[in-house]
């Protein structure tokens, strides 16, 4: 049964609530812990019984951190490592150009730092290289080094990897899904190998190398030897699990609690520099992480320099991590003007082709390799369907895909690479890349399309929207706020609290910035809450609010502490808002 009577809001979207028994729960909780309702509906929606709420508030990571020798290759892996240490060998890191293998990277500097030693820094040119190790790269890296290791990437480089043996050894600490044989070289720790159980298929790279780590600070302590803090590099942990969007359960949650009050404590140059140039006045939440901090980190890897997103997060120095912040800032407002313009076309395009297939897709001619990613994940949004989007650069083209909740797109663009549809591709259930030549570009979607169709994709229509129950603008408070956010983190897999203001009348409407829509709303007896949607105008939302004529509405959306100018407010981040008459 829909809630409130919406069965399809101005988004399209059926709007669902808590049902009896998880009302029932909620309540339950709230007798037996003592802890509010609003807290309680949380934990009762996640799952959490009332004998594990105190210990789900406050996860800790000592309990919850995995043996990293339950990791294939583990143990071999530091070995390695620490012999390259301690014999003062050249060590190369060679990482992935997103947030998450800048953070791999960063946390293996950092350490080495700490440790008197340095490694020389390769991130891949998106556009020139691509992704992951190449042969031309690799020799040049074995010609220089003794040791590579290879971070958010690699497991599918057998080639470039063979192409650096005999003159230097190769760790690989990805989580990319695995094919049928492993790169040869000295380890491939990966939670994603075929012949893992997948009890830690969830890990981000960042995370495999933070368990390289801590295998490494075991063996140290064994030889009677110390190695650096680790708990002091939980913060790249958190901005890496976060950004990369692995799901926020068991270990990855407690990662990323620990890690924000790491952060918050501002001790990273690099972080710092981050918060500061992208104006945040608090300490940053995993919210800001996933849209603030990790788009801003993506944008070197995306249009500037590949390996600028690293250098900041490795970097010790403050003054020359401002400079770097700034910079990325700055060709992240360059990412945004690109990205609106090949959003717009492939939306065209793809409505075109029709958004009920179980595959939406668009390919064109100069788009650019570092903003498909971004697109494909709008057109997803959109239109609750697997997406792919494809840069061309004369015959071969560079796309990158998202998907939805039960389809594994990763597996099924592996499966079309080893038919030989496309070049490469590879990556996780819920994002991939590929490479495709132009005169296969029709099949090779054709047959993705199949096989996408084959796990349930374009069954459905647009998603239905959760929320947690209803609120009056009186109640919207920074102490509900902060209760709620003891449930957190919220990210992928654990959605935070979205509630509905019931028959709003909107008193302000005005866009602000690009294209986001700033509202005031009030509940008609004197309560009032200001409210903003970003990228309103992306589809029908902003102009339905911005013409409203004065009719009333439904708006749907998560409670956010605003600062500003010294002052701390209580916002709604709008998701969905439908009239507030009875719905058909």
């Amino acid at each position: 049964m829909s809630y409130l009577g919406v069965e399809s809001s101005l988004t399209g979207r059926r709007w669902v609530g808590p049902g009896p028994e998880e009302t029932r729960q909620a309540e339950a909780l709230v007798q037996r812990t003592g802890l509010t309702h609003a807290l309680c509906a949380v934990l009762a929606r996640l799952g959490v019984g009332a004998e594990e709420a105190e210990y789900y508030l406050a996860p800790k990571l000592r309990e919850l951190l995995p043996d990293p020798r339950s990791l294939k290759d583990m143990e071999r892996a530091a070995a390695r490592f620490l012999q390259a240490v301690r014999g003062r060998e050249r060590i190369a890191v060679f990482a992935d150009y997103d947030v998450d293998g800048g953070s791999s990277a960063a946390l293996l500097l950092d350490w080495l730092r700490q440790m008197g030693r340095q490694a020389t820094l390769y991130v891949p040119d998106r556009i020139d290289e691509g992704y992951g190790p190449n042969v031309p790269a690799m020799q040049a890296l074995a010609a220089e080094h003794d040791l590579i290791i290879c971070v958010d990437c690699g497991t599918l480089s057998h080639e470039p990897i063979a192409a650096a043996k005999g003159a230097a050894d190769v760790v690989v600490l990805d989580h990319h899904l695995g094919g049928e044989t492993l790169p040869d070289c000295v380890a491939v720790v990966n939670p994603n190998r075929q012949d893992e159980d997948g009890a830690l298929a969830h890990l981000c790279a960042a995370a495999v190398v933070f368990l390289m780590l801590v295998e490494a600070g075991r063996q140290l302590r064994e030889a009677g030897a110390k190695g650096p803090d680790l708990m002091a590099a939980l913060d790249l942990v958190a901005l890496a699990t976060v950004a990369d969007v692995a799901p926020l359960k068991g270990v990855n949650r407690a990662f990323v609690h620990q890690g924000l009050r790491v952060m918050a404590g501002r001790a990273r140059p690099g972080l710092v520099a981050l918060s500061d140039v992208a104006r945040l006045e608090r300490a940053p939440a995993a919210y800001h992480l996933g849209y603030v901090m990790g788009p801003r980190v993506n944008a070197g890897g995306r249009i500037g320099k590949a390996d600028l997103g690293a250098r900041l997060l490795a970097c010790d120095n403050p003054a020359e991590a401002q400079a770097m912040a700034e910079r990325l800032d700055q060709l992240n407002t360059e990412r945004r003007e690109i990205e609106a313009t090949v959003r717009e076309a492939a939306l065209a395009q793809a409505e075109a082709r029709g958004l009920e297939a179980p595959l939406v897709w668009a390919a064109e001619d100069g788009w650019h390799p570092g903003v498909v990613g971004i697109v494909a994940s709008r057109l997803k949004e959109q239109t609750n369907r697997p997406s792919i989007v494809i840069g061309f650069e004369g015959d071969e083209g560079k796309g990158s895909g998202r998907s939805v909740p039960g389809v594994d797109l990763g597996a099924a663009i592996q499966k079309l690479a080893a038919e030989g549809l496309l070049v490469k591709g590879g990556g996780h259930k819920m994002a991939a890349g590929l490479t495709v030549l132009r005169d296969q570009l029709e099949p090779a979607m054709a047959r993705l399309s199949e096989l996408l169709e084959r796990q349930g994709a374009g069954q459905g229509g647009a998603a239905d929207l959760r929320v947690d129950g209803l609120l009056m603008p009186g109640a919207a408070s920074v102490e509900l706020v902060e209760q709620l956010e003891r449930a957190g983190p919220f990210g992928a897999a654990v959605p935070g609290p979205r509630f509905v203001l019931p028959d709003m009348q909107i008193r302000y409407a005005r866009r602000v910035g690009q294209g986001h829509l700033k509202l005031t709303v009030s509940d008609g007896m004197g309560a009032s809450l200001d409210a903003i949607m970003f990228s309103a105008f992306d589809g029908p939302l902003g102009p339905a609010l911005e013409d409203h004529k004065g009719a009333r509405f439904h708006l749907a959306g998560k409670l956010d502490v605003n600062f500003w100018q010294g002052r701390t407010t209580v916002q709604l981040r709008l998701d969905d808002a439908a009239p507030a008459a009875v719905q058909d």
